[in-house]
């Protein structure tokens, strides 16, 4: 049976640390499967993410999303972010049927984590050219793919903050 994470109240068996999600991603590869990977901060899910995760895992057999962390987000995003937290940013993802696996990372960027995973598949939404995916060398150096998916115009966090704010 797989590790169960408790989350705010829900059991979860999407969310792993490294040593478990390794193990994961080595099964999958016996098992001749594809693995996407994408990261990202997720805050305030919205129909522009939910359609670039079923997006991504339609190319491949398991997905696995690395989320940054509530300090990384700050970094990102500025003061004010992340608006969810990072227990609630990992229900939400780890909640939707085109999500496998879910881990929380706390660098600046995911290189080291997309390092040791080596996805099949390395995406990312089209606001990111493909030369300035952070681990693209490292994945396309080990045979494997690097996208960058249709960005959803009028989709993002900033402009849902924006209109609750009555600024759009």
């Amino acid at each position: 049976m797989p590790p169960r994470c408790l989350c705010g109240g829900l059991v979860m068996t999407k969310v792993l640390d490294i040593d478990e999600l390794m193990r994961r991603r080595e099964e999958l590869r016996r098992q001749g499967l594809k693995v996407v990977f994408t990261n990202g901060c997720f805050d305030l899910l919205h129909p522009g993410h939910v359609r670039y995760l079923a997006d991504a895992r339609s190319l491949g057999d398991a997905l696995i999303v690395a989320l940054n962390s509530d300090r990384t987000v700050r970094i990102i995003k500025g003061a004010g972010r992340p608006i969810l937290s990072e227990g609630e940013r990992v229900q939400v993802v780890s909640a939707l049927n085109a999500v496998d696996y879910v881990i929380v990372f706390d660098r600046e960027t995911p290189r080291e984590l997309i390092s040791r995973l080596l996805p099949d598949v390395l995406v990312k939404g089209g606001d990111w050219p493909v030369d300035e995916i952070v681990g693209r060398e490292e994945v396309e150096s080990a045979g494997g793919r690097v996208l960058s998916l249709p960005y959803v115009e009028g989709s993002s966090t900033t402009d849902i903050i924006e209109r609750i704010k009555g600024i759009k």
